[in-house]
């Protein structure tokens, strides 16, 4: 016995082959792949994609015809197929031109739904901004409270001091200098006169 030559081998398996083995998929994510190489292949190539069952148009309404028969007395064998077809194809444009309709209703549907849910979304908004606004501004005047300096502090209470003496007393003028308690700051020490 002879020892298996060469041409017992495929082709595409023999190592002195320059053709190149065949790719076959073996899963839909190289299916995709190899029929995306082949579309790089040849970029300059238009690519035509298979239309869709969405995109069916309505077939025109059959032309009538009132007398299919001719001369004879009844109707022959074939009518029946005839008639059965041509109430099939009705039916099927009736079904599409329903279908439309229903998709028409669908849609403006949605977009009522879809603006009603704009304006409640932007109300939302505008109240929360609003709500972050009004925050902003309060700590903007805590800070500036915070800001304010000892001298400005014990100026404050020292005007709050003679408003308040002022008007315990029935005293409006403010030249009586001796009834208010004079606050004096010096440096980080203050200073409470009472004389």
């Amino acid at each position: 016995m002879s020892e298996p030559g060469p041409s017992s081998v495929p082709t595409s398996a023999d190592p002195r082959s320059k053709r190149p083995t065949k790719r076959r998929a073996l899963s839909p994510t190289s299916a995709q792949a190899s029929a995306v190489t082949h579309l790089f292949k040849n970029p300059e190539r238009e690519i035509v994609l298979p239309a869709g069952a969405k995109s069916r148009s309505l077939a025109p309404p059959p032309e009538i015809v009132a007398n299919v028969q001719g001369s004879s007395a009844g109707a022959g064998s074939g009518e029946f197929h005839v008639y059965k077809a041509s109430r099939r194809r009705e039916y099927e444009r009736l079904r599409l031109m329903d279908e439309e309709v229903r998709q028409e209703e669908e849609k403006l549907e949605f977009e009522r739904k879809r603006e009603e849910q704009k304006k409640k979304d932007e109300e939302k908004t505008n109240k929360n901004r609003r709500r972050r606004a009004k925050k902003k501004e309060k700590e903007k005047s805590g800070k500036e409270d915070k800001e304010m300096t000892d001298v400005d502090k014990i100026q404050a209470a020292n005007e709050k001091v003679v408003s308040a003496n002022q008007a315990a007393n029935g005293d409006t003028t403010e030249d009586k200098e001796d009834a208010v308690p004079v606050i004096q700051d010096q440096g980080n020490i203050v200073i409470h006169d009472d004389d």
